[in-house]
Parts: structure tokens; sequence; C-alpha cells
């Protein structure tokens, strides 16, 4: 999670053309901890979350918001297990209910 955050910061810090210490700066902490910041490393409280998005000139909303917004790659580079077995099981599940439609079809029809 703190890396998602981590990479929307940096997106919106690279869009309005500031330094991490121009950042750094005006929210009162280190370049270098801001650096962490960005890179997931360190975690970020509400208070500093809130600095840096007056900073940035954006609502706190619009930098958490990534949370929830679902990666569409996520099941094609198989980080949440493996994709492909994934397909296999829906190709399974459907085949079965297919099987099953069919045979209740027929068993109605005798």
């Amino acid at each position: 999670m703190n890396e998602v955050l981590g990479e929307r910061i940096k997106a919106l810090r690279n869009a309005k053309n500031f330094t991490q210490e121009q950042i750094a700066d005006q929210i009162g902490v280190s370049r270098q901890k801001y650096a962490r910041i960005e890179s997931g490393t360190n975690s970020i409280t509400l208070d500093i979350l809130s600095k840096i998005a007056e900073v940035l000139d954006v609502t706190v909303g619009d930098i958490t918001r990534i949370l929830d917004e679902t990666p569409v790659v996520e099941h094609r580079v198989g980080e949440k297990g493996n994709s492909s077995g994934k397909i296999f099981e829906m190709l399974d599940f459907f085949y079965a209910n297919k099987h099953l439609y069919t045979k209740l079809q027929h068993d109605d029809m005798a």
C-alpha cells in the first residue's frame, strides 16, 4: 500500500514540476524522508499526507483514490496467483455448469 501511495504522490509531484527537495521543505521533513515516502519505504501519516496534498494543490482523496482502483493487469501478470490456473478454474466451472444445464434440459424432456 505504501508503494502505491508513493507512486501516486511521485506522479502528482512530477506533474507539478516540483523536486523532492521542494516538497520536503514545504512539508517540514528531510528530502531523504520524503524520498522514502515516495519509494514506499516509510509509511505515511495522515498529517504528512494532508501537507503533501496541500502543497500539490490536490485533496487527500485525489492521492488515496489509487487505493480504491483495482489494477487492470493484475491477473495478466499473475500477481495474485497463477493467472493461467484461474483461467482453467473458470473454464472447468463453465463446462461443469454447461453439462449440468444440458442434463437438466434432457431430464425435463424425458
